[in-house]
This record gives structure tokens, C-alpha cells and sequence, in this order.
């Protein structure tokens, strides 16, 4: 099968090449991630900002000039004790990715000796299980358009619009920009699925639901057609939706359901895995769902379904 081209909205590398003058072994490293290793364009902004990051400090105080040869294993454990006052854990883990991935790239191409990250420990990620809508939240939330379209603040176009949008995260566990990425011609109304385009440029093609094809086709039915390569979703100008602009529409909804405003758009992907397990799904098949490389990465949401299950039987069981 042909791989899609990205679709997601996001620039690429472009907005992160002015952060790197006169450092081209970060610029040749952004290059190669994009054509060898098929990164999506917000694995290539983290790693840009962390590297951004990392070498502002480094000139600052260290006479860095780009020469990455220079970095000590001190200076590499100095910044990340400094960082620790400004910077979340995950933060910290997500720079120190990507000066490893940089300095794999260095010494593959002979530009250093030594890797200054060897043997570097980093503070431990707290074990969080991760937020996620509740079924009864979930109905709440989803409700939220026709209760705007029934108190005419909506059109009925935004309204259909904008249950497509929920109604697709939800029930197929899609992440944001894989439904921004979504054309025309990747959805099956017979076979009630749509063909993503997920991380590392992988295709899935998966279920999402009845209800949400059938908001999908009312959506469609009220966008003028415009061919199998339009996006599903676009603004009024026609023009793909970025997923910055589907994060506000889901907190406005947050708002309108009197839900946490933590509870972002990517939470419905948490629900999504967590409500099919607990109604009795195979845990491979919805790693399969979720596009996850890993099945220790499904295998969080089963924690969260235990973590339901005792707390229900705290409370219902005589003996507990």
C-alpha cells in the first residue's frame, strides 16, 4: 500500500530550522528524522525545542558555538539538574531523548568521539494512571452540539461539524491529528471504518462506530463535495484543520458539560480504550485500535480498569 502524505496541519521542520544558526549537525539530525525514521512533525518541534533549548543554555555558559564535541558529562548532568527548577520530569526526559537521538547521529557519522550521555540517570516519571472521560461524562460531552444547535448558537452545519468531530475522537480512539489528517476518501460507510495515517506515518484502518459514521455522513451531507483528497474536516476557508483549532472546540465543550478543563481531546482516546475493555475487549485488539507499536503501551488501560473495577467493589461488596 501507497503511504499517505502527511496530512496532519503541522509545518514540518521549517519552523524549527531559524532556532539553529550555525549548529547544521541539529539541522542534518531534523533531516534524517524526517526521511529515515518517518517522524511525525510533533516528534520533530519536541526534539527542536529541547535541542533549542539545550544549546541556548549551552552558549550561554559554556562557549558552546555548536560544537557538540565540546559537552562534558558534567555539563550534560549540570543542565539537567538546572532544568529540574523550570522543567517537568517528562520535559526532562523528552530533551535528554533528543540529545541522545543527536548524538547516535554524530557518532555514526564520526563528528565525536564520546557520547556524554552514557550512564546519565534521570529522575524517575511518576507512574500517573492516565484521566480519561467516564461513560456518563462521555454521553454529557458528546450532547454538547445539539444542545448549542437547540439553543440557536450553532448552525446546523457547525453542529454536525462538530459531532463528527467528537463522535470520530471517541469512537475510534483516533488521536487529533490523525482526524485532522483524514480525507474524504478515507472513510468506508459500508465497512464503518476510516483509514488513519498514525505515528511514524503508519496506516491503521479501524472501526469507529455506528454513530459516529452516521455524524460523519450528516457532516458530509452538509460540506459541499469536493473529491476523494478534500479533508474531512476544514475551516471555513477550505483549508485543512489544524489540531490547535479542534483542542478550543473540546474545551469549549468541557466548559458547556461542566467538565474539568483538563480533560482534553486526547482523554477521549484514554476513554475510548478504557470503556472497550471494560466491556470485555481483547487488549491486542485494541492496541490495534489505538495504533500502539507497543502492547505495553495498551496495557495502562487495563490498570485504569482495575483501578474502576476496585473501586466499584469497594463499594458495592458486602465484605469489603
Amino acid at each position: 500500500m501507497k503511504p499517505k502524505a502527511d496530512k496532519s496541519g503541522a509545518k514540518g521542520d521549517a519552523a524549527i530550522r531559524k532556532d539553529f544558526p550555525g549548529k547544521p549537525a541539529v539541522l542534518e539530525l531534523i533531516a534524517a528524522l524526517m526521511v529515515e525514521n518517518r517522524s511525525s512533525p510533533y516528534t520533530l518541534r519536541n526534539y527542536g525545542q529541547a535541542l533549542a533549548d539545550f544549546c541556548d543554555w549551552a552558549d550561554k555558559d559554556h562557549g558552546f558555538a555548536g560544537d557538540f564535541s565540546k559537552i562534558t558529562r558534567r555539563q550534560v548532568r549540570d543542565f539537567i539538574i538546572e532544568k529540574q527548577g523550570t522543567h517537568a520530569r517528562r520535559t526532562l526526559h523528552n530533551h535528554v531523548s533528543a540529545l541522545r537521538a543527536l548524538y547516535r547521529r554524530l557518532r555514526t557519522l564520526g563528528a565525536v568521539k564520546s557520547n556524554p550521555l552514557t550512564g546519565l540517570v534521570l529522575p524517575k516519571l511518576p507512574k500517573a494512571l492516565p484521566k480519561y472521560y467516564t461513560e456518563k461524562q462521555a454521553r454529557e460531552f458528546l450532547d454538547g452540539p445539539k444542545r448549542l444547535l437547540e439553543d440557536e448558537r450553532l448552525t446546523e452545519a457547525e453542529a454536525a461539524r462538530d459531532t463528527a468531530i467528537l463522535e470520530t475522537l471517541y469512537g475510534g480512539g483516533l488521536r487529533v491529528s490523525e482526524l485532522c489528517g483524514l480525507n474524504r476518501g478515507d472513510l468506508d460507510f459500508e465497512a464503518g471504518t476510516v483509514r488513519v495515517l498514525g505515528k511514524g506515518r503508519k496506516e491503521r484502518v479501524v472501526p469507529v462506530g455506528e454513530v459516529a459514521m452516521d455524524a460523519l455522513a450528516a457532516h458530509l451531507d452538509a460540506s459541499p463535495s469536493t473529491g476523494r483528497d478534500a479533508p474531512v474536516f476544514a475551516s471555513p476557508k477550505k483549508e485543512r484543520l489544524y489540531p490547535r483549532a479542534v483542542q478550543l472546540w473540546v474545551k469549549r465543550y468541557l466548559a458547556l458539560a461542566g467538565l474539568p478543563a483538563d480533560l482534553s481531546p486526547h482523554k477521549l482516546r484514554h476513554a475510548c480504550a478504557t470503556h472497550l475493555l471494560d466491556h470485555g475487549a481483547d487488549l491486542r485488539l485494541v492496541q490495534e485500535q489505538l495504533g500502539h507499536a507497543s502492547l505495553s503501551t495498551t496495557q495502562i488501560y487495563t490498570h485504569v480498569s482495575l483501578a474502576r473495577l476496585k473501586a466499584v467493589h469497594a463499594k458495592a461488596h458486602p465484605r469489603a
